[in-house]
């Protein structure tokens, strides 16, 4: 079967709700995600097909700052890698194209980039500005 690239919203939200299926289910990231979210899992979800959406196919629906709320939660390299490992997974199940490929290259740049924040705000005597 030849897969389609990532083209429309319909395929976002295809993306969006098989990756974070399997991320609630996830022996690892489960736990957190199913703690924050608890109850909240639609707005969480509207809120990553816009982000998605504005990546992605350049429609600006996104309007926030995708950092401040994973600042303060219990999360490390294993966490991140893991989140990348269902992604990745999670594009390569349902699309193939430069635009799938987009997606995988974006989400290991905001996991290195969240890692990097992390870290910084970890080590820091200051109280972070976020």
């Amino acid at each position: 079967m030849i897969k389609a690239d990532i083209q429309t919203l319909d395929d976002v939200k295809l993306m969006v709700n098989t990756f974070y299926g399997r991320v609630q289910e996830d022996h690892l990231i489960g736990p957190i995600f199913n703690t924050k979210l608890e109850g909240h899992w639609p707005e969480h979800l509207e809120k990553m097909y816009s982000f998605w959406q504005t990546i992605l196919l350049d429609e600006y629906t996104y309007q926030g700052r995708p950092f401040p709320p994973h600042a303060q939660l219990p999360i490390e390299a294993e966490h991140f890698d893991r989140w990348l490992q269902l992604f990745d997974k999670t594009v390569d199940d349902l699309f193939a194209g430069p635009v799938a490929e987009e997606a995988k290259s974006r989400g290991r740049k905001m996991a290195a980039l969240f890692q990097v924040k992390l870290d910084h705000i970890r080590q820091s005597p200051f109280k972070p500005l976020l």
